[in-house]
């Protein structure tokens, strides 16, 4: 159970106020900042404001809060507590602690992707967004967004059964499921992964709360993903975010002829990483991967290849390096640091043995592996 030191903290704190943070580091515990007097907190540029909630406290919503963690799956993960996500310890203005709710407090510490975009998607959009969660989460990565109709909700689904799981970070207390047609989503989200906000129980969710709400989602994960954005989408906000913080930016291209692929495109020219299929995200965030990496989980299978083609070194290690998608043949040579037209030779040897097929403009790819 919180500590009554931690309930008066976070209910006296305005979000996002990075000076709170930093009185903490600077008192030691919240018992410590509590017990400051107001003139020792305004001495640490505290607002005046929030001073003055701190040293008398609202204890009507303290004990509202109080009864809201009573549930077993309940919890306040504060700033310094075990299970608080180290990669959002690492934001100057990251929350003093954590409203969680769910089954698996675990996936909370773990390795997470951000997947984010339109509210109004494609059909194709929306399936994207499903099967790249699913692909993603089925190898271990927590899949992360911030429960919004669209991609938000496309990506919550595709994970839900996966042994990644999700998590959703709402722009409210969690009492206040917004949007409210996602209730049925939430209430599945919390029994096989978490519920998150920074804002306590009653706390109705509010337009500039979700911003700061973004900050968090870019703030948890290694990476964010962009699947389809206009130019306005509040999801350039979360990939700004993470660009800011030093984490991946990946989008999904499409088609030139359409507005809702405009946000993407314009991330991509700033440099956000082009993404074709759920490997290409593999490749670059595979080392943080706690479950086995698709070319780990094929490892057998290519071994039993290996042996049925009498493959030799070489060749075993150009095989393992393709997949499903068609890579081009200067991706292969930097990724392997293989000589060009050493490398050629090895790719048609591939091919005679019926295992690499070779696509127009020098691409190319496994005939024996599946994926999204």
């Amino acid at each position: 159970m919180a500590s009554d030191a931690w309930l008066t903290l976070v209910h006296a704190a305005a979000p996002a106020d990075r000076r709170w943070l930093a009185a903490l580091k600077s008192c030691g515990t919240a018992e410590a900042l509590a017990a400051r007097s107001r003139h020792a907190l305004l001495a640490l540029d505290l607002p005046v404001e929030a001073v003055e909630r701190l040293k008398s406290p609202d204890s009507a919503a303290i004990e509202r809060s109080r009864a809201w963690l009573a549930a077993s799956d309940r919890r306040l993960v504060t700033f310094g507590d075990e299970h608080y996500p180290p990669l959002l310890a690492e934001l100057v203005d990251a929350p003093l602690a954590l409203w969680v709710q769910g089954a698996n407090l675990s996936l909370l510490p773990g390795a997470q992707l951000a997947i984010v975009g339109s509210r109004n998607p494609t059909s194709g959009g929306r399936d994207n967004a499903q099967a790249f969660a699913r692909y993603l989460a089925a190898r271990g990565l927590t899949i992360t967004s911030g429960l919004a109709i669209g991609i938000d909700g496309a990506g919550h689904r595709g994970a839900l059964a996966e042994i990644g799981g999700t998590i959703a970070v709402l722009g409210g207390g969690l009492d206040s499921i917004y949007p409210r047609v996602h209730s049925d989503l939430a209430a599945a989200i919390a029994e096989r992964g978490l519920l998150v906000s920074e804002y306590p129980p009653c706390v109705e969710p509010r337009k500039l709360h979700f911003p700061q709400r973004n900050r968090i989602i870019a703030g948890l994960t290694l990476g964010t993903l962009v699947v389809e954005a206009t130019r306005r989408s509040g999801s350039l906000i979360t990939a700004r975010l993470a660009a800011e913080q030093n984490r991946e930016v990946f989008a999904v291209p499409g088609s030139i002829q359409s507005f809702k692929s405009m946000g993407t495109h314009t991330l991509i020219k700033q440099g956000a990483k082009l993404v074709e299929n759920a490997q290409d995200i593999v490749v670059e965030l595979g080392q943080f991967l706690a479950a086995p990496t698709p070319a780990q989980e094929s490892s057998a299978g290519d071994s039993r290849i290996e042996e049925r083609y009498g493959l030799t070194t070489e060749e075993s290690r150009v095989f393992q390096s393709l997949g499903p998608y068609p890579l081009h043949i200067d991706e292969l040579i930097r990724r392997l640091a293989i000589e060009a037209g050493k490398l050629s030779g090895i790719l048609l040897q591939l091919e005679l043995k019926g295992i690499v097929q070779q696509l127009p403009g020098k691409l190319f790819l496994s005939t024996e592996k599946n994926g999204v």
